[in-house]
């Protein structure tokens, strides 16, 4: 049996994290995922959990809790008929495909090796956030044929390499290719539970050391179940402070905090 005071501080930083992600999710319309995957790795590692496989317990964590947040955002976009239904099941099955993919090339992966894709691609993710303009067209309608049959693969590859829903990806993508902002987001939030469906299915059948208590393959059911229950409360906030206030500038200062989050796992990959 774990120790008592080591559970206790595990929890109170989950209870941290999880409050944190809810707000950000909230007011700023983006996932979870890109705040607590290094969230995980950092608190997992103050606890002295720095195994070799920490990096796959934070992504398979981190997807487990967009299951549950995605089925409630779906509905609720749903009930407002604001989702793309024609949009998600066409990319899907791309989505799906790509998302098993990644989960194949994250379980052989190194840690560190995952702390640097997480490092560029979140960097990435940033810049989009903070110059990213809504008026940017690659085309007028999403990709079919073979640019979808490309895309939807990579889309799910990438999301999972990172332990994020659909919204980093699939927002941008279908922005760009002239879907309405709401519309998009609705849909992305189908996008994340296409990804983490499939992905953490392959997660829980991993083989993992040196993990965290209470942890089934590469899944932490306790910070699965803290994080679930804190983000139910606290993203509510996020959308009340989103429309008490401009969350623009917000936005914008979200981005530096995400590049700066994304070096400093990079910066910890190369060995600086």
């Amino acid at each position: 049996m774990p120790d008592a005071t080591l559970l206790a501080q595990m929890l109170g930083l989950l209870l941290v994290i999880g409050a944190f992600a809810g707000v950000i999710a909230g007011l700023l319309g983006v996932g979870g995922g890109i705040v607590l995957v290094p969230a995980f790795f950092y608190a997992f590692t103050a606890l002295g959990y720095a195994g070799p496989q920490l990096m796959q317990i934070c992504l398979a964590t981190s997807l487990a809790t967009i299951i549950v947040t995605s089925i409630r955002s779906v509905r609720a976009h749903h009930a407002r008929g604001a989702v793309d239904w024609e949009i998600l099941r066409g990319w899907a099955p791309g989505i799906a495909l790509g998302a098993v993919l990644g989960m194949l090339m994250a379980a052989g992966l190194r840690s560190v090796v995952l702390q640097a894709i997480f490092g560029i691609l979140g960097i990435a993710v940033g810049l989009y956030l903070a110059f990213g303009r809504p008026h940017w067209r690659l085309g007028e309608a999403m990709p079919k044929g073979i640019r979808r049959a490309v895309t939807g693969p990579v889309l799910g590859f990438l999301s999972v390499l990172m332990g994020i829903g659909g919204g980093s990806f699939g927002v941008p993508l279908m922005s760009l290719y002239g879907v309405a902002i709401h519309r998009a987001v609705a849909t992305a939030s189908g996008f994340g539970l296409v990804i983490a469906l499939p992905s953490v299915a392959g997660f829980l059948l991993l083989s993992t050391v040196d993990a965290p208590p209470w942890t089934v393959g590469a899944v932490n059911l306790p910070a699965f179940a803290v994080i679930v229950a804190t983000t139910f409360v606290t993203t509510p906030w996020g959308v009340r402070l989103a429309h008490a206030m401009d969350p623009k500038p917000l936005k914008r200062v979200f981005a530096v905090f995400i590049m700066l989050m994304a070096a400093n796992m990079l910066r910890k990959a190369l060995g600086f």
